[in-house]
Order: structure tokens, then C-alpha cells, then sequence
């Protein structure tokens, strides 16, 4: 599965100057690891966002969420956002912190 180039350049550009962002293909798309963990995931036009078990349900809250389901069993703790979800650059924003800020309470790899 392709990624949107532009959407992992929005991505890329607001974690620009984070020495512990990396970025590695996986799960079809571009991932952004902080310190070896996955903050959020582009795939296709959507973005897949590590946020924990505890904060799910209030992600799921949100307009053009779901929980990811890669194997026909949800995971808990990741979401997917939709793409019309990230047209705006405060929502954008707002979920790639939401990552960032998970990944970044487990310990690096």
C-alpha cells in the first residue's frame, strides 16, 4: 500500500528537531518512532496513532476515528484517523502529540 507523500511531509515537518524521531516503513506506510517506539503511522491518506489502552475510548470519540485492525482483531490503544479528520493542521497537530506523547512514556528500544 502507497502513502501519502504529503501527509507524511506535514507529519515530518512538525517532528522536525526531535533528535529521537526516526522514521522506518512498516504496516504499509511511514512510521515515526519516538526512541524506537511508534507515535503515529502514515498509511494511505490516513494516520495511525499510538494512544495508549487508557485513552481509546476518547480518542474513538472523535469524528473519523476507529480503532486499527490490521488481522480482524482491533487493537486497543491504536487508532486510525481519517483523512478528511486531518485537513485541518490544528487536528493534525493535536494527534501527532497524542503519539508522541505515549510513545514517549515507554522505555526506548
Amino acid at each position: 500500500m502507497a502513502f501519502d507523500e504529503g501527509l507524511a511531509e506535514r507529519v515530518r515537518t512538525r517532528l522536525a528537531g526531535d533528535p529521537g524521531i526516526t522514521e522506518k516503513r512498516m504496516f504499509g506506510g511511514l512510521a515515526f518512532l519516538y526512541e524506537g517506539n511508534l507515535a503515529v503511522c502514515v498509511t494511505g491518506d490516513e494516520l495511525l496513532v499510538r494512544v495508549g489502552p487508557t485513552a481509546t475510548e476518547t480518542a474513538l470519540s472523535h469524528p473519523g476515528t476507529r480503532l486499527f485492525d490490521m488481522t480482524g482483531r482491533p487493537m486497543r490503544g491504536w487508532i486510525v484517523v481519517s483523512a478528511p479528520a486531518l485537513s485541518e493542521d490544528e487536528a493534525l497537530t493535536a494527534w501527532i502529540n497524542q503519539g508522541h506523547t505515549f510513545a514517549s512514556t515507554l522505555p526506548p528500544k
